[in-house]
């Protein structure tokens, strides 16, 4: 299998932040999206930003942007979707998808999605993390476990059904996962869960005492 590329979902509308672009939010000095470059851009092929409206907004991260094909913001599938064409112009295989908003994801992300997906005939992984005893069930995980669904690992093969099923309505990432076999790799917890990310204000905080 070819080494992946990768999209960074940035295309979502921060509502609980009262709007704007979370990615540019302050971490330890610079913004979430640098720590998120930081952290894929040594794992992959290829980077590209998956972001709605003004592209310059990001012109200092010297990558490529590309904006949700669909309308009415129709979820982070629609940005995947967006990484998945732009992957095939690059002639990837396939696509790894990392979220703005999530600082701290494992550093070895993309060689244990690729692990996870030996001898599937389209490369189709979810990452998780072990679900604690009294934890909220997260999307649909197998066993005592929740499924992070804008971590993953994507075959550009599937991109046409995958537009097909998101012009159909389709919205929950796991449904198409499922529908397609998609597996799950599983991520060690350490103290917190790598796939932390960054929702509201409050969320904010918490991220600084995280990285100190």
């Amino acid at each position: 299998m070819k080494q992946p590329v990768a999209v960074i979902l940035a295309g979502g509308q921060a509502t609980r932040m009262g709007g704007g672009d979370k990615g540019l939010l302050p971490l330890g000095g610079r913004c979430l999206l640098d720590h998120v470059v930081e952290r894929i851009e040594p794992q992959v092929a290829g980077l590209v930003l998956n972001a709605n409206g003004e592209a310059q907004r990001f012109d200092r991260f010297k990558l490529p942007v590309v904006a949700d094909s669909l309308a009415e913001f129709p979820g982070p599938l629609a940005g995947v979707l967006a990484g998945m064409d732009w992957a095939a112009e690059q002639g990837a295989d396939t696509v790894v998808s990392v979220a703005a908003d999530t600082p701290f994801f494992p550093c070895d992300l993309v060689p244990q999605l690729l692990m996870a997906a030996e001898g599937q005939e389209h490369p189709l992984v979810l990452a998780t993390t072990p679900r604690g005893a009294g934890e909220a069930l997260k999307s649909g995980g197998k066993g005592r476990v929740n499924r992070h669904p804008t971590f993953g690992l994507w075959p550009v093969a599937l991109r046409d059904d995958l537009r097909a099923a998101l012009e159909g309505g389709l919205r929950k990432v796991v449904l198409w996962t499922d529908q397609h076999g998609g597996r799950e790799a599983l991520f060690p917890v350490h103290g917190f869960d790598p796939f932390f990310n960054v929702n509201t204000p409050e969320d904010l905080v918490i991220a600084e005492g995280f990285l100190k």
